[in-house]
């Protein structure tokens, strides 16, 4: 069953509200778009017709808005929710149109233990009671810092909501009254986002000369193992040429099923159902895969269609290959699969060339939606949606081969609880285009272009290059609070962190709405070149239009601006590195307005229907302050280069076992700290690794002050400062004391390794 019915539309109040059309190619003038479903054209069409909670009928109550990171509010969809609080409280929809299923979209608390609690709900249908429906947390409930753990006592609770899906048994027409409501037998609070209809067709009978897993021994509707079973029909539908047919039922498999040369189908993702984990070995569970090059893949000519993959997985363990889809598969399509409690939905390693997924839905994952990892080459993800997952919703990563010539195109991804909605890290000749994000939670933005993680650099032909084409996308209520940086993630961001970005990169006829902090990022790094922004309407933010936190050559054209949270268009601290062509047709915003303030403002949301007046974060909080004691930890760092991943960041994150490292064999190399504001400076420490292993070396520098982060002033001229493991590889460079804002160690030499090397740089008032 292909995604053939839109949900192109808008709900407020419960009844169906007309959405202003954009203009095409152009982008749109400020509209009321207030739900992923308000941009005819873009994003995934689906089968589906969306109803928010609190747009509903309820005695419950309405919670949000809120962007705030670990509220409950701020991973809901629209940043809204309605919350059931004792016997008898209720959510009723009203069907948009006939449907004979749903899946609701929800979030119940957590168990003291971390394992979450089940509970019911009634299904009441035109007042009269359905069914119970099962409500658990299992899946949901996540704390602490990166990759995060099912511990409460870790603090930071985030990835509140999950959902489930039930059928009627029957028809409901248009207008039917659809109710969720606690009774005696609910045991918690339970909060409702949202209930997606949909008028399931009937299932998919077998194919015609096919094979069926049934068999092969395949144990339907048990917990039995059937996974030899299911590589035993693959692989004589591989030898002879035949479909191999998934009838209705759930099937459990506790490892992965190798596909390669084969066609798996099922009865439709409402019917045939692949679930389970290995009890005994928990990095072991369900999941089709093809063959890793150095298993003899990449797998070729493989089609997957028409089934679910509905996962066990409850914890985040990198390591673990426990993702719904995976290996290398090339020549190949995926179809209309529902993949859902899985690590992520598809984890793709290449080398591999023109892989498809489309047509499906990908919810709920503990890490990415999907990762284009390693030399995937002319492969796209297109008419997919995307939901709750625990890390980028798309994603193509080219670690150490190049990725080239993909495409994510009509997409529609929603609230991802960490990093971006859609990102390429390096890639060549890539498109981002006709998609929806929106619901930024957390450390990412809604687009992202990024030279940044391992593996991505111009030697090894993996960063970004070419042309990128960012068109004709909708990012809605996007970016949002970085709890590392302590400050705002543009929707649109571009970050050169492992090296300059140089590529054309062309944003066209795009809308980008009620963003959270910034519209538009540069930071980190390199500069990026170029950036040429055509027909693109900015009409709303918490902050500014663009924050220019590094270097970047762009042009604007046609650009317009509206509803400004900071009142003021551009903060840049970076002076002419920041060089913007402000072409034709512009409007609503100068080069003029722009500010270096040192301090980033709370949101203020003023785009209509957006958040009112919602609290920033206050812990910590969101402006920077220079502080006391060791004023340069934690801030934002810059250097002129680094090595593999021995980052700038390391320098300033309080441990001195983590170091930065510049390229080597180039000389003078510069590692900058921005305090926030002018500060009183007269000592620095800088440290080394302290263990033994450090043989003793000495490093020519001197230590500069600006007041712009543009033009530099001497606090203590260039010497030779010596790093003794003897007494702890740490030295102090103390200067007459100088108010200055950005302290700059620069090094001309190092006689223990040919490159610049830090692991603290710390700076003091005396």
């Amino acid at each position: 069953m292909a995604l053939a019915v839109t949900a192109a539309l808008g709900l407020a109040g419960g009844v169906l509200a007309a959405v202003p059309a954009l203009s095409a190619p152009s982008a749109s003038a400020a509209t009321t778009a207030e739900t992923p479903w308000s941009f005819p054209g873009r994003g995934a069409t689906v089968p589906f017709t969306e109803v928010e909670a609190e747009n509903a009928a309820t005695n419950g109550t309405v919670v949000g808005s809120d962007r705030v990171y670990t509220h409950l509010p701020s991973e809901a969809s629209g940043r809204r929710a309605v919350t059931l609080s004792g016997s008898g409280k209720y959510v009723e929809f009203t069907l948009p149109k006939a449907a004979n299923a749903m899946s609701v979209r929800y979030s119940v608390p957590d168990g003291a233990n971390g394992a979450g609690i089940t509970t019911p709900v009634d299904l009441i249908v035109n007042g009269t009671k359905l069914k119970d429906l099962s409500l658990t947390s299992k899946y949901s409930w996540y704390y602490g810092g990166y990759p995060f753990s099912n511990n409460p006592g870790d603090g930071n609770p985030h990835h509140f909501y999950d959902e489930t899906r039930t059928m009627f048994g029957s028809t409901l027409a248009a207008g039917a009254k659809v109710r969720i409501q606690t009774s005696g037998s609910t045991t918690a609070a339970v909060t409702v986002d949202l209930a997606d209809f949909e008028a399931v067709p009937a299932p998919i009978g077998q194919p015609a000369g096919s094979l069926s897993v049934d068999s092969f021994g395949a144990a339907k509707n048990s917990s039995t193992d059937s996974t030899a079973a299911f590589q035993a029909a693959v692989d004589a539908g591989k030898a002879q040429n035949k479909v191999v047919y998934i009838p209705q039922g759930t099937y459990t498999l506790y490892g992965h099923v190798i596909v390669d040369g084969v066609t798996l189908a099922g009865a439709g993702p409402w019917y045939s159902v692949l679930t389970g984990r290995d009890p005994n070995n928990r990095s072991r569970a369900a999941g089709i895969y093809g063959k890793y090059v150095a298993d003899g893949g990449p797998s070729q000519n493989v089609t997957l269609k028409d089934f679910a993959i509905i996962g066990e997985i409850t914890e985040r363990v990198d390591a673990d290959q426990v993702n719904g889809l995976g290996g290398a598969m090339s020549n190949s399509t995926v179809d209309d699969l529902w993949i859902q409690h899985t690590k992520v939905g598809a984890w793709m390693d290449g080398p591999m060339d023109h892989f498809t997924i489309k047509n499906s839905r990908i919810l709920d994952q503990t890490a990415d939606g999907v990762n284009f990892h390693t030399g995937v080459t002319n492969s796209t993800v297109t008419n997919t949606f995307v939901r709750n997952t625990g890390d980028d919703g798309l994603a193509s990563w080219p670690e150490n081969k190049p990725n080239v010539n993909d495409s994510f195109t009509h997409d529609t991804v929603v609230a991802p609880v960490l990093a971006n909605n859609i990102v390429t890290y390096g890639g060549r000749d890539f498109t981002i285009s006709d998609n929806v994000v929106s619901d930024t939670v957390t450390n990412g933005g809604g687009i992202h272009v990024a030279n940044r993680y391992p593996g991505v650099n111009s030697g090894s032909g993996t960063a970004v290059a070419g042309t990128i084409t960012v068109a004709r996308n909708a990012l809605l209520r996007a970016g949002n609070s970085d709890y590392n940086w302590h400050f705002g993630v543009g929707a649109l961001w571009f970050d050169g962190l492992n090296e300059a970005i140089n590529a054309t990169v062309n944003v066209t006829d795009s809308d980008i709405i009620d963003s959270s902090y910034e519209a538009i990022q540069f930071i980190e790094g390199g500069a990026t070149h170029t950036v040429n922004f055509t027909n693109v309407n900015v009409a709303g933010t918490g902050t500014y239009m663009i924050q220019a936190q590094a270097g970047a050559t762009a042009t604007f054209t046609g650009v317009t601006a509206s509803y400004i949270g900071a009142g003021v268009d551009i903060h840049n601290c970076v002076g002419g590195s920041f060089a913007p062509t402000y072409g034709s047709g512009n409007s609503g915003w100068s080069l003029s307005s722009t500010v270096c303030t040192g301090q980033w403002p709370d949101p203020n949301y003023i785009y209509p229907g957006g958040d009112g007046t919602t609290p920033p974060p206050t812990d910590p909080p969101p402006t920077c302050q220079p502080g006391s004691g060791n004023v340069a930890r934690g801030k934002a760092v810059t250097a002129s280069s680094h090595t593999q991943n021995y980052v700038e960041t390391n320098a300033v994150d309080g441990d001195a076992n983590s170091y930065w490292e510049s390229a080597n064999n180039t000389f003078p190399q510069r590692i900058t700290v921005d305090l926030c504001a002018s500060t009183s400076v007269g000592r620095v420490v800088l440290k080394l690794p302290p263990s033994s292993a450090w043989a003793t070396r000495t490093q020519t520098l001197s230590i500069l002050g600006s007041a712009d982060g543009s033009s530099y002033t001497t606090l203590a001229g260039s010497r030779g400062v010596t790093f003794d493991p003897s007494s702890g590889n740490t030295a102090t460079v103390s200067f007459t004391a100088a108010k200055t804002r950005y302290v700059r160690v620069e090094i001309t030499a190092n006689t223990g390794w040919p490159a610049g090397q830090l692991s603290e740089f710390e700076v003091y008032a005396s």
